[in-house]
């Protein structure tokens, strides 16, 4: 027991030396508020141990280095007088109060050998952050409208769909900010046209048509992409998606037969055993020794396996309608394979074996029809599609 607490002890003696090393480390590269996050997580525990004054210390210094690297890049970036710098300004007085904010519970902090509490220079900065706010949200604001009124680019109202949420975070209800930025979520979407093409002499059915077309079983709309397959006349469409089927192969419907013959040997009653003489043998106390009686009995099963198959040929094509061009082509082409397997027996199907029996438990089943056939391709279809789609994204 005594050399598990010892154990323990030194553990803790161990982590609690890392973490000193760890935040006195931190002060010396710079990285203050990752120290001051350390130091902090181990007073909460026990601000006035002994063990923990280290932390104290290097708290005091890691609080007045970092309050005066900040004051300092705030003093220069206003200097610049560049209104793009306000966020970062805005940030900056933002880490000073919640700098504080995560110190004053800890207070006061005593310093045992110097009987005296540690000493943080806080300050009000409330005033700061909400001048600053307001002229960062000023600036975004017009920014944002600016690109909205003479920009014909997508990336730049994308921009300022993410300035203005950024600025209805910070100040909610800003003006009309509600409205632009909806209205800066839709002139950066990318809107892509579907459409199908039946190049073949093979009816496609509707239900499939319908199936591939519907976009949303694709899981492909993301925040700034949007699939039509029904042209909406208040849109502007940047691209169209051209899915194209050039060939439907379908095979005739074969049946395949294989006969087996199978054969087992089975207890048919019993006999005496007898030596090479045919004399009865008997056992030590003289009694005749029966013995299984075997025959062999036999089964001829046909395996009858019903097939047909389809294959759809065709392409996807990317198509530019800004410029009337093709712009990218895939190769598409799906499979579907029907099978049923089952059997007919002549004979004794005790001499079969679990693979055999259950064939015999399956039968024939009417072929399916050439629609059907197509149709029950489409889930190929529609993962092949996808994935060329997911590979080939439009409008980045």
């Amino acid at each position: 027991m005594i050399k598990k607490l010892l154990l323990f002890s030194f553990c803790i003696s161990l982590t609690s030396c890392s973490s000193v090393k760890k935040t006195q480390e931190a002060i010396n590269y710079g990285n203050y508020d990752q120290a001051i996050n350390i130091a902090v997580k181990e007073l909460r525990r026990n601000k006035i141990k002994k063990g923990n004054q280290e932390y104290v210390f290097m708290l005091e210094e890691a609080f007045d280095k970092a309050t005066i690297k900040d004051l300092e890049a705030i003093s220069f970036l206003e200097k610049e007088s560049n209104l793009a710098n306000l966020e970062v300004i805005y940030n900056k007085y933002l880490n000073l109060k919640n700098r504080q904010e995560l110190i004053k519970p800890l207070l006061p902090l005593p310093i045992h050998n110097k009987s005296r509490n540690a000493k943080f220079s806080f300050k009000d900065y409330s005033t700061s952050i909400l001048t600053t706010k307001n002229r960062l949200s000023d600036y975004l604001y017009a920014k944002a409208k600016e690109s909205l009124i003479s920009s014909t680019n997508k990336i730049d109202f994308r921009n300022a769909f993410d300035d203005l949420n950024y600025l209805n975070k910070i100040n909610p209800g800003y003006k009309d900010i509600n409205y632009l930025i909806e209205e800066a979520h839709f002139k950066g979407m990318t809107f892509i046209f579907v459409s199908l093409k039946n190049q073949t002499d093979s009816v496609i059915p509707m239900r499939l048509e319908a199936d591939l077309l519907n976009f949303d079983t694709y899981k492909l709309q993301d925040l700034w992409t949007v699939y039509h397959n029904n042209r909406q006349p208040q849109i502007n469409y940047d691209y169209k998606l051209s899915v194209n089927f050039r060939e439907i192969n379908i095979s005739p419907e074969q049946i395949r037969e294989k006969q087996l013959i199978k054969e087992k040997q089975v207890v048919d009653g019993w006999k005496y055993l007898t030596d090479n003489n045919g004399a009865i043998v008997k056992d030590s106390l003289g009694n005749k020794i029966k013995v299984d009686k075997f025959k062999t009995i036999t089964c001829k099963i046909k395996e009858i396996t019903q097939f047909k198959s389809v294959q759809v040929v065709g392409q996807i094509q990317y198509f530019n309608l800004g410029t009337n061009q093709l712009i990218q082509s895939f190769p598409l082409s799906s499979d579907y394979i029907f099978e049923n397997h089952y059997g007919t027996y002549i004979g004794n199907k005790n001499a079969l074996e679990k693979v055999q029996l259950d064939l015999l438990a399956n039968s024939h089943v009417p072929f399916p029809s050439n629609e059907q056939m197509v149709y029950d391709s489409s889930e190929s279809l529609k993962n092949k599609i996808k994935n060329i789609i997911t590979q080939n994204r439009l409008g980045y």
